[in-house]
């Protein structure tokens, strides 16, 4: 059962560097200028043309930005694992809410790479084209999930930093590179692969030094009483 669990916790230490990679592989895929919220005809114009040009780049982009959202949930569980005392209902709640974010942006990233890919091939006019983007967009549920998935993604990173600092498991200015590191990568545009590298490097960095950290957490597993009497040392 120890080995288990000391598997288990390695297990989800791998998510965090597999998450920055898909984040870095989605945003340096993705084509300059289709990263927006389409909420106005004018917006909808303007990044159609791009995406009927680059719809294959948008459907692999979209695709890398829903695994990497999936790979956020796991990270952050695995910073849950790492703190175990103090900070610990810091990072509850940071689970809670970039998970419920996450799920969110599964939904949002959908509408911005995904359909607008899709919009952007299927045989209408563009201004059909433009009319359902909108529609989406500005519909009670497209709303609300853009909210909620802005919202977690500024907040959750800035929680999930106070409990690392706080649990004292990990250097502290690793905590703030975190925080900075997420909240930079968060901002990050489809400016090409290279930029899109240099401008998340603090995020990736931070997220291989806390995956060694859970990884070598995962020696101080507890072991589990299977009500057998323990073994004595032998002299």
């Amino acid at each position: 059962m120890n080995n288990a669990l000391r598997t288990r916790q390695r297990m989800f230490a791998l998510a965090l560097p597999l998450t920055a990679a898909l984040y870095i592989g989605a945003e340096g895929v993705n084509p300059k200028g289709t990263d927006q919220i389409v909420t106005t005809t004018a917006v909808a114009l303007k990044v159609l043309p791009i995406a009927a040009k680059h719809h294959s780049q948008l459907y692999i982009s979209g695709s890398l930005s829903e695994l990497a959202l999936g790979a956020g949930i796991i990270s952050y569980g695995a910073f849950a694992m790492l703190i175990r005392k103090r900070g610990s209902t810091a990072a509850t709640v940071a689970v809670l809410l970039g998970g419920i974010g996450a799920f969110c942006g599964v939904v949002v990233n959908v509408l911005v790479g995904i359909n607008l890919a899709a919009a952007a091939t299927a045989h209408v006019t563009r201004d059909e084209a433009a009319r359902f983007l909108v529609t989406n967009f500005n519909s009670g549920p497209g709303q609300a999930f853009t909210d909620v998935y802005a919202f977690s993604e500024f907040v959750a990173p800035i929680i999930m930093g106070v409990a690392l600092w706080r649990s004292g498991r990990v250097p502290r200015w690793l905590a703030v590179l975190f925080a900075l590191g997420f909240e930079l990568a968060e901002q990050t545009a489809s400016v090409g692969m290279a930029k899109v590298v240099l401008q998340m490097a603090p995020f990736a960095l931070a997220m291989i030094l806390l995956s060694g950290h859970i990884w070598r957490a995962a020696d101080e597993v507890a072991p589990v009483n299977d009500g057998h009497a323990p073994m004595l040392a032998t002299v």
